[in-house]
């Protein structure tokens, strides 16, 4: 299952520019005095890593992996292939998730980034790439915040890190000033923005979850176009 379409909080204008306190949709204008779960975004490519177990001819359970881009046409960097098998061939599922059977789905969704990956790859990590995991869905069930750190954990493979428990204004503050990312062997580098999430999980009308991002490039361009700030 490809990873939902994550929209930018602002409606844009003609020019492609965010649009001050005009949200895409009616669910981030009610929420947003609310505590959001906001995680750093990181500026990689979404990878999903599927996970599945199967019996075998010798009578015993099988744990499967298999990797995927963002979409199911999506061609992963060879390179960063490379180290997906690395990382994820030598953990030891049957500790990871003991209780998966036949038939059930989980799938891992991280980022793929570092080095020759996006235009600051380099400065998250200068030589070489990882992933990162932001997300994991059990069935038909997304996982809790805690029940994604432990499996990350179990895996030993990073997750990306809280940056705070936000209102949608106080986001949207942080962001436009810029902080720098947790990440990043790049002290300097500011991060790329922000993922916020409603921590229960809430869905709007059409089925999906009820995320967003906001970016600091944005608050940049509508300074440099308009010759103000946001």
């Amino acid at each position: 299952m490809e990873y939902q379409k994550i929209n930018t909080l602002f409606l844009r204008d003609e020019k492609n520019i965010i649009i001050p306190s005009s949200f895409v949709c009616d669910e981030f204008e009610y929420l947003k005095d609310c505590k959001w779960e906001c995680t750093e975004k990181v500026d990689g490519t979404n990878i999903r890593v599927y996970i599945s177990r199967e019996y075998d001819e010798e009578d015993d359970w099988l744990y499967g992996v298999s990797f995927m881009g963002k979409t199911n046409r999506a061609v992963i960097p060879e390179h960063l292939n490379l180290k997906l098998q690395q990382i994820f061939y030598r953990v030891d599922w049957k500790n990871v998730f003991p209780l998966l059977m036949p038939g059930d789905s989980i799938c891992l969704y991280g980022e793929g980034y570092g080095n020759k990956i996006q235009k600051e790859g380099s400065s998250y990590i200068s030589n070489d790439v990882d992933f990162i995991l932001f997300d994991v869905k059990y069935n038909d069930w997304w996982l809790k915040r805690k029940d994604c750190e432990d499996i990350a954990n179990k895996c030993g493979i990073k997750i990306v890190p809280i940056v705070g428990y936000m209102t949608i204004p106080e986001a949207i503050d942080l962001v436009k000033k810029g902080f720098k990312s947790s990440i990043s062997e790049d002290k300097n580098l500011i991060a790329e923005g922000l993922v916020l999430k409603t921590p229960q999980g809430l869905l709007s009308r059409n089925g999906k979850r009820i995320i967003t991002k906001i970016k600091h490039k944005d608050f940049v361009k509508f300074k440099n176009v308009y010759g103000q700030d946001f």
